[in-house]
């Protein structure tokens, strides 16, 4: 059956017949080798010219107009063509023709003009495949290059535009594009549309090896003078605000783009935009990198994004709440539907989202777009925005700052990035503190908020520092922990050590320890359970160490001894994996495996601590004098406090149901301080390895507390 283009229209489903059109357009190109192709490409692209002159109905949707079909061929024609081209990297003569004639830039403007309706799309859509399937290299030719830079520039600024689907595949040919040369970054990056002075001066279509295909090669170049006289007809015809000047800013907007549809609300849309960012940003080219970080809005509109975000989240959060959303990814940037939902639950899931995304990009960027990208996000979120907010007199202020910051720390991967936020946390200085220093830094704020007046504060704060700590960083142990320990000023020179640690100390003499609880059902050992001794070489036996950790809780309130399997070493399991994972963490710093020698001569200096683990003294100091110091009067007391102490142990080991007793928290307060100093024992005891005794591990009783 032979069809007419008449008999197209006549059709009944329009769709259809342009399909089978196309089809036989096709057939012939593969069945008649000798086709005129250009005389084939001209005629469509004078049916497309043609219909902005004839028609009057301006609200047909292009799609329901032959202009789809008419750009189909002329693709098909591009592509058939190169293929059937003797010499590879020369272009044909209808390839010479869609760049002389400037027939993108006719497009771009069609396009932004938005007629027929849907026009945008359609455009769009052409590029996409002219760049993608034509091999060819395109973008290098001025009336490629600067077309493409004026469509970058109408997408990806509307959100929610009816376009986005068509525009991220747009970019994802360009980026795919700057993948294969990476060269083609900056150019496209620096995004200048040549003036007319300058245009005139250049050859707008061809390269060198173009070039050389001479017009008497190819007489067709030359015959079709009458679409060209249609393009001009059809440009003076469009309204003046679409015809653009050829000069104009284009700078970054690909990266604007980008930006753009990464915001969309179509997920699939914004993450191909995000995976198409994070291509670019990953280009091994140092002059790309470069120009990406110079030359483009790239790091700064990042953070601009973050930054707003992180404003959107409401300043009422529960840290609890905050904790809750661990764990979010960029790929999956909504929240868990099986959590809890909270106010200010979506803006949190989304403002984690993208610093993930921030973290992804700093981790597989170039080292030069890395470091931009770390630096501006310290700059704009830590200083400007988070800083204020840890230093503000309203606890709900830092007390959601302080949560959201710790929940940043927990996501945060990259050495760039972590590099700049221990700067911002702990800042450069790392001397010796002395106890008289006034807190002029955000770390010696921060350290004060651990014991702040509010429990909550002094809590998130706690774990903020707690995060930091397990970050793989030399200088957050060195502030805060070794610069004042460095030199063991802790010793004291020309004392001698104690022979027995049983010399230096007395429990009999304990004020704390009186006859009456030898009556009170418990039936105390005479000395804490023995450890595994090792020799010393000039360090307090491990022994010794030990079993001070478990005399700080006397005898008559310790219940784990009737109990199978809770003394300490059901700790040593854990503690031993914990110093694994911290030697490991420190072994790159090229620490040294013993003691420095003291220097005899050395004058003796006053010891201070620092800051941070006098705060730490501090705390656990008050919880001996809470609990121990007040417990041995306030247990007798309590009316069979044998009994129950023993039963809420059970209960908290979950071996016995619960139930509500006189002076619970004092008795639960009891067993987790016990259970703490068995912790602390095991700590100490499995950092003698391997110089100590060998350390036979088995996991830990499931029911210890």
């Amino acid at each position: 059956m032979l069809l007419s283009k008449s008999n197209i229209f006549k059709c009944k489903s329009f769709g259809t017949a342009l399909l089978v059109w196309s089809y036989r357009s096709q057939l012939q190109i593969q069945r008649e080798p000798s086709i005129d192709l250009l005389g084939a490409f001209v005629e469509h692209w004078k049916g497309i010219t043609h219909y902005y002159i004839e028609s009057t109905d301006e609200n047909t949707p292009a799609k329901k107009t032959d202009i789809p079909w008419r750009l189909k061929q002329m693709l098909d024609i591009l592509v058939y063509e190169e293929r059937q081209q003797a010499a590879a990297g020369e272009a044909g003569p209808c390839l010479e023709y869609l760049l002389q004639h400037k027939i993108l830039e006719t497009l771009c403007t069609l396009g932004k003009a938005e007629y027929p309706p849907g026009m945008r799309q359609q455009v769009l859509q052409f590029f996409s495949r002219v760049l993608a399937q034509v091999q060819h290299p395109l973008l290098h030719y001025l009336s490629v290059h600067r077309p493409v830079q004026k469509l970058l520039q109408l997408g990806g600024t509307v959100p929610g535009s009816l376009t986005e689907k068509e525009e991220v595949q747009f970019t994802t040919v360009l980026c795919s594009k700057i993948q294969q040369d990476p060269d083609l970054l900056t150019y496209i990056l620096e995004g200048k549309i040549v003036s007319r002075k300058k245009a005139s001066r250049e050859p707008s279509a061809l390269p060198r090896e173009a070039a050389s295909v001479k017009d008497k090669e190819h007489p067709h170049s030359k015959a079709p003078d009458r679409a060209s006289c249609g393009t001009r007809a059809l440009t003076t015809q469009l309204p003046a605000e679409t015809q653009e000047p050829d000069g104009g800013p284009g700078e970054g907007s690909l990266i604007t783009s980008l930006i753009g549809l990464c915001k969309s609300k179509k997920s699939r849309v914004a993450l191909k935009a995000q995976e198409n960012l994070l291509l670019l940003v990953s280009v091994a080219s140092p002059a790309a990198a470069t120009c990406l970080v110079q030359s483009s809005p790239c790091c700064p509109a990042i953070v601009e994004h973050l930054c707003r975000l992180y404003r959107s989240v409401p300043t009422f959060l529960d840290p609890a709440d905050i904790a809750t959303l661990e764990g979010i990814s960029w790929r999956l940037p909504s929240a868990p539907s099986d959590e809890a939902s909270f106010p200010g639950k979506e803006a949190l899931a989304a403002f984690l989202g993208w610093f993930d995304y921030c973290d992804h990009l700093v981790t597989e960027a170039h080292p030069v777009v890395a470091d931009a990208l770390a630096k501006a996000v310290a700059e704009k979120l830590f200083m400007e925005i988070l800083q204020p907010q840890l230093l503000h007199v309203s606890e709900q202020s830092v007390l959601t700052s302080t949560a959201l910051l710790t929940a940043i720390l927990r996501q945060l991967r990259p050495a760039a990035l972590l590099r700049e936020a221990v700067a911002f946390l702990l800042g450069p200085d790392q001397q010796a503190a002395a106890p008289e220093d006034s807190p002029r830094t955000l770390c010696s704020h921060l350290i004060g908020h651990c014991d702040h007046l509010s429990d909550e504060i002094s809590v998130a704060t706690l774990r903020l520092f707690e995060e930091l700590l397990q970050k793989p960083h030399e200088q957050i142990i060195r502030s805060l922990i070794l610069c004042n320990l460095e030199g063991r000023p802790y010793v004291a020179r020309g004392s001698p050590e104690p022979e027995s640690y049983e010399d230096t100390l007395d429990l009999e003499e304990d004020p704390y320890f009186t006859d009456g609880f030898l009556d009170s059902g418990f039936q105390p050992s005479t000395k804490p359970p023995p450890a595994p001794a090792t020799n010393s070489d000039g360090r307090t036996a491990v022994t010794e160490i030990v079993n001070s950790f478990l005399c700080l809780v006397p005898e008559e309130a310790k219940t784990s001894a009737f109990l199978e399997e809770t003394g300490y070493d059901t700790y040593v399991h854990d503690a031993y994996g914990l110093f694994q994972e911290c030697s490991s963490r420190v072994a790159p710093w090229g620490w040294p495996q013993s003691l420095t020698p003291l220097d005899p001569h050395e004058p003796e200096r006053p010891f201070f601590e620092g800051h941070f683990l006098q705060m730490l003294f501090d705390r656990m100091s008050r919880i001996l004098e809470q609990v121990i110091g007040d417990l041995m009067q306030r247990i007798q007391r309590v009316p069979q406090f044998p009994g129950k102490l023993l039963l809420v142990r059970k209960q908290l080991m979950g071996q016995v149901p619960g139930e509500q007793l006189d002076h619970q928290t004092l008795l639960q307060g009891v067993v987790v301080l016990e259970e703490f100093c068995k912790e602390l024992a095991a700590i100490a005891f499995v950092k003698f390895p391997p110089h100590g005794p060998h350390v036979h591990l088995s996991p830990p009783s499931e029911g210890h507390v």
